[in-house]
């Protein structure tokens, strides 16, 4: 079973997450600040951080952008900062969800299933002719060679990975990829796929365009 990391300054918010997550058969560890939870998200092999954002010592962004450098594990953010900025930022640091408190333990715990579901049901590597993409690694090689994409890139390209051969509208991309709704701008997602075409080189029409609906990737 998936082992999950609770971070959060708040002993009671740890204490009731891990005891719900443990009645549905989760391994718990918990950690009391951002610092804490670098030195235990590098020890350990954990599935998923929770964690909180307003906490002593190093604040809950920080700390997952440092534990991003080393470990892509996936990270839902928990916090009383409800503001659309501060969701955008955590999506932006690579944060997997974003629960607001007061929180239900209940549907944080259906939110951890959810994330532990998309990304157990794909390849941690895959390839297709001559092109090959790492998930873990977060890395992509064309011919051989490695190719740099941007951040979004990669979120982009990752996420019709995870749901290849499937078509996706352009506001579902939106949502997910961009994490919160941007209706209206559909040339946002296009601009991002013409520049991951180009990234993509002779692979670039492994991304189809599906007019009047979004995209989709066949690999």
């Amino acid at each position: 079973m998936s082992k999950i990391l609770v971070v959060d300054d708040e002993q009671g918010i740890r204490e009731i997450l891990c005891e719900y997550l443990e009645l549905e058969g989760y391994e718990t560890g918990e950690a009391v600040d951002g610092m804490d939870a670098i030195k235990q998200a590098k020890a350990g092999d954990y599935d998923l951080i929770v964690m909180d954002i307003m906490m002593p010592k190093l604040d809950g962004y920080s700390a997952v952008k440092e534990i991003k450098k080393e470990k892509d594990i996936p990270v839902i953010m928990l916090s009383a900062r409800s503001e659309e900025y501060d969701k955008l930022f955590g999506f932006e640091i690579g944060a997997d969800d974003y629960v607001t408190k007061p929180f239900s333990p209940k549907e944080v715990v259906a939110r951890i299933g959810a994330v532990l579901r998309r990304g157990n049901g794909v390849n941690k590597k895959i390839v297709s002719d001559g092109l090959e993409i790492d998930i873990v690694g977060r890395s992509v090689t064309v011919d051989g060679s490695k190719v740099f994409l941007t951040p979004r890139e990669y979120d982009l390209l990752f996420y019709l990975v995870k749901n290849r051969g499937v078509a996706i509208p352009r506001d579902q991309l939106l949502a997910e990829v961009w994490g919160y709704d941007y209706y209206g701008e559909d040339r946002t997602v296009d601009t991002h796929i013409k520049m991951l075409r180009s990234s993509l080189g002779p692979y670039r029409d492994k991304i189809t365009t599906l007019r009047g609906v979004g995209y989709k990737i066949d690999l």
